[in-house]
């Protein structure tokens, strides 16, 4: 009797481990734990021009939501026509799918720390750091009369890490 309660118990053992371990996985790559412990620096210089010093639009301070968040938002315009956002002194916490957006100042989402359904928003791209200074170029398209709010966003968990709404400089 004991043999074959033995062959059974380590049947179980065998299955709940073909199951548990992908499950592990699976969490591992959804949640990304390791990131809370690793931060990200980038330290990109301000877009250059020869000719004159771009003009500031916009410019909002960070606030933290889902996460601490912290930094300046600016939106400047170059000689050339070229527009594009600053983040100084910038920092959140580290996360997955972590992007840069424009929304709507006054969406209503923004009050949230996680979105229900779908955010209205101008991707500008991935963070590129969760640290330091950094830029992000502007669609030519970017109405910033309709889109005066940056946000930190976590496309995969919904989540708002920080906003900054924008007002003119």
């Amino acid at each position: 009797m004991n043999t074959n309660n033995g062959s059974r118990l380590s049947r179980k053992k065998a299955i709940l481990g073909l199951i548990g371990i992908p499950v592990l996985v699976g969490a591992w790559w959804a949640f990304r734990p390791e990131k809370l412990f690793i931060n990200q620096k980038v330290n990109e210089a301000a877009p250059a021009s020869l000719s004159s010093e771009p003009e500031a639009l916009y410019t909002g301070k960070l606030e933290g939501k889902a996460h601490p968040t912290s930094g300046r938002a600016t939106i400047y315009k170059s000689p050339d026509g070229m527009q594009y956002l600053r983040l100084t002194d910038f920092t959140t916490s580290n996360g997955p799918d972590m992007h840069v957006v424009l929304v709507r100042a006054d969406d209503k989402a923004l009050g949230q720390e996680i979105v229900k359904g779908e955010l209205e928003h101008v991707e500008l791209g991935t963070l590129k750091g969760n640290q330091g200074d950094q830029n992000y170029d502007l669609p030519a398209a970017t109405d910033l009369n309709q889109y005066q709010a940056v946000a930190i966003y976590c496309e995969r968990f919904h989540a708002i890490f920080g906003v900054a709404r924008l007002e003119k400089f």
